[in-house]
């Protein structure tokens, strides 16, 4: 049996989603090793931001070559407006005033400077043998990673309505899906099933023999 990887679409602050998915993958791997990749936008919109920030910092920290956490487009937002005082009003615009309630403070200036520390060093991109794991996706045209980064955390026409083959299956979140279902193509697989939106958080499960999910665990958010 090959080894499991289990990618976990964007949380955007659902903590209590988030810690019932891991029991849930600890409970389907049955003492398998397992690699896990969240896909980025942990924070932003939802109730407890700080608390999904502190779990993921916490996995790694336990595990350090089995736990993967991407940069998605809302650490960027959130790094931005702590760097740039005019970068404030965006991310406040798409839910930074739930991340700084979380946190417990008023001004991005105030945020942690260890959680700012390790969003800034947090990787755009992550591949396997059969995967790239991204937060939004790739430009299509050009086989292999997209070397624009704005794209890997933003992009979503035309890599959302064209079926292109870039080599190894793209697994990513960013696009909500509000049937509450993973979004299933040839060459990639969109794991963003809002859970913010109050539908569910998904982990796609994925190994060496086939690139599509071989299956995906899902859990609601609690109202």
């Amino acid at each position: 049996m090959q080894d499991l990887t289990y990618a976990i679409g964007d949380i955007h602050g659902c903590a209590d989603a988030l810690t019932r998915l891991l029991v849930e993958i600890e409970r389907h791997r049955d003492g398998r090793a397992r690699r896990l990749v969240f896909l980025g936008d942990y924070v932003d919109r939802g109730p407890d931001s700080a608390d999904v920030v502190r779990i993921l910092r916490d996995l790694q920290a336990r595990e350090p070559d089995a736990v993967t956490c991407l940069m998605g487009n809302h650490e960027a937002l959130m790094l931005k407006a702590y760097r740039d005082a005019l970068g404030a009003t965006a991310w406040l615009e798409n839910g930074g005033d739930a991340t700084l309630a979380a946190f417990g403070v008023q001004d991005p200036e105030n945020l942690p400077h260890a959680v700012l520390d390790w969003m800034s060093a947090l990787p755009t991109v992550h591949a396997d043998e059969r995967h790239y794991y991204v937060h939004a996706g790739f430009r299509p045209g050009h086989p292999g990673i997209d070397p624009d980064v704005e794209n890997r955390l933003w992009i979503r026409k035309p890599f959302t309505t064209q079926d292109y083959d870039f080599g190894r299956h793209v697994v990513h979140g960013h696009t909500p899906q509000r049937s509450g279902k993973p979004d299933l193509r040839p060459f990639r697989t969109n794991l963003d099933t809002g859970c913010v939106y109050g539908l569910v958080l998904t982990a796609g499960i994925f190994d060496g023999e086939e690139d599509g999910p071989r299956a995906t665990l899902s859990v609601p958010m609690l109202a």
